[in-house]
This record gives structure tokens, C-alpha cells and sequence, in this order.
């Protein structure tokens, strides 16, 4: 994904409510929102491609989603795994700490950059590669935003998405957030963030949904996550130039 805001409360009875979308180039071969044939205790989007994903849940109660770093200094290496695969393994794991300690202890640098989060009823998890540094910590309570930086870093597509959610009364989720996610206003130069690919791409980028005829948002996703472990997913699907493909919502109870 490429910009994602969340509410994280875990003592109430719905501890995650998330909303994403999802940016990316429109001939990359794409599996809507569904349950994995060869993986069944897993749904979400599915990247044909590489095999992972960007937003999925499992029947355990958890929830991974994961953001690029936009950063042309941080090289990776010829031959680096996809990082949709990141949410596939951190659904299937059997022990979610060691194997994100795992990766925050050198195996996260296999990979190009990314954000990761990871949620279950109780705990969100965020791990971000970076170019300086890879990094392991538990997200506090309340709204927080992430696009293609680090969490909470104030672009403005991040800044009006939070605050748009920081609008919704969570019986109401997703809301406006919804309209300020699927708004393709681009940022003004002034406001523009310097991530080295260009003033007309940083510009192109800063648009919380990018509407284009080769590359922009793919799918707009929200879910929520209860405290008794049950998830509910959505998916908007587009196209080129924002044409709407279709809506997908799917319940997946938990059964631990």
C-alpha cells in the first residue's frame, strides 16, 4: 500500500479500524480480495506477479498490511524478495514476535525498504527498513497515519488522511475518511515532500488517490479488526484513469 491511516484502540471493543489504498502500475497482474486457494486461512488482494500481498488477514485474528519506501539511495540487491511476501509470512507464522525480532535483527534488510504492520486484538506492531536503520516497536493508542516515509510522517496526503479519520465516530467507520482517500487533489509545490524521484513525480505522488492511465490507485481497503479476533474487509477495485471496477466485502471470523 501506499497510504494508510488507522485507529488503534486495543481495550475497546473493535481495537484496529485501518483504511488503505493501494498504488500501483495498472498492467501488474492483480487477484481481488478473496480467500488464497493455496493458503485458505488467508484473504485479501493478491499480487500475481510476485505471489504476496499488501493488505490481508487470516482466521487467526491478525491483520498485515505493508508500505514501500520511497528512497532511490536505498539500493537492494539483485535478486531481492518481493515484500508483499512479508504479509503472507507474517500471517502464517507460529510465533509473531521471534520472527519479527528476526527481521529487525538483519532479515529486514533482504528486502528493499518497506513499512509492516502487524496486528493482532492486543498488539499492532510496526516495523520499518529504512536506509539508516531498521526499527521494531509497538504502536501507541489513537490515530496514526503511514505512507512511503516513516509512521506518522507529516506529508500532506498522510496529514489529510488522519485527520479525516480522526473525523469518523468509530460506529460509522470509514466515513469521510473514505471521501479524503478516494480524493485525487495533488498538493501544492510548497507542500512537497523530497524523496529524490523529481518534482513532477513528487507532485503526481502527493495525491492521496492517483488517478493515471499507466500507474495510480488500484484499490481503496478498510477493515476492522474486533477484539474477539473477527476481521471485516473491503475492497474498492479501479482501474486506468480511476474507472471503478467492482466492491468486495468479506468477514473472516476467528477460529482460534
Amino acid at each position: 500500500m501506499c497510504l494508510i491511516a488507522f485507529r488503534w484502540h486495543p481495550e475497546s471493543a473493535t481495537p484496529l479500524q485501518l483504511i488503505g489504498n493501494r498504488d500501483e502500475f495498472h498492467a501488474r497482474p492483480t487477484a481481488p480480495l478473496a480467500t488464497w486457494q493455496d493458503a485458505p486461512c488467508l484473504v485479501g488482494g493478491r499480487d500475481l506477479e510476485a505471489g504476496g500481498s499488501w493488505l490481508a488477514a487470516s482466521h487467526q485474528g491478525r491483520v498485515a498490511a505493508i508500505t514501500n519506501v520511497r528512497d532511490p539511495a536505498l539500493a537492494s540487491a539483485p535478486g531481492a524478495p518481493s515484500r508483499g511476501h512479508l504479509v503472507k509470512q507474517a500471517l502464517e507464522c507460529d510465533n509473531i514476535m521471534v520472527w519479527l525480532d528476526n527481521l529487525a535483527d538483519g532479515g529486514a534488510t533482504e528486502y528493499a525498504g518497506f513499512n509492516l504492520l502487524v496486528a493482532t486484538p492486543t498488539q499492532l506492531w510496526c516495523l520499518h527498513r529504512g536506509r539508516e536503520q531498521v526499527s521494531l516497536h509497538e504502536v501507541s493508542a489513537g490515530i496514526h497515519g503511514l505512507s512511503n516515509a516513516t509512521l506518522n510522517s507529516p506529508w500532506p496526503k498522510l496529514l489529510t488522511a488522519r485527520a479525516a479519520l480522526e473525523e469518523v465516530d468509530p460506529m460509522h467507520f470509514p466515513g469521510k475518511a473514505l471521501d479524503a482517500f478516494q480524493n485525487s487533489r495533488q498538493a501544492p509545490l510548497s507542500a512537497l515532500p523530497d524523496t529524490g524521484v523529481g518534482t513532477e513525480l513528487e507532485k503526481q505522488l502527493s495525491a492521496a488517490f492517483i488517478v493515471g492511465e499507466r500507474y495510480g490507485t488500484r484499490a481503496t481497503s478498510w477493515l476492522t479488526l474486533a477484539d474477539n479476533g473477527d476481521i471485516s474487509l473491503t475492497e474498492q477495485r479501479f482501474g486506468p484513469c480511476g474507472t471503478f471496477e467492482g466492491e468486495t466485502t468479506l468477514s473472516v471470523p476467528c477460529e482460534r
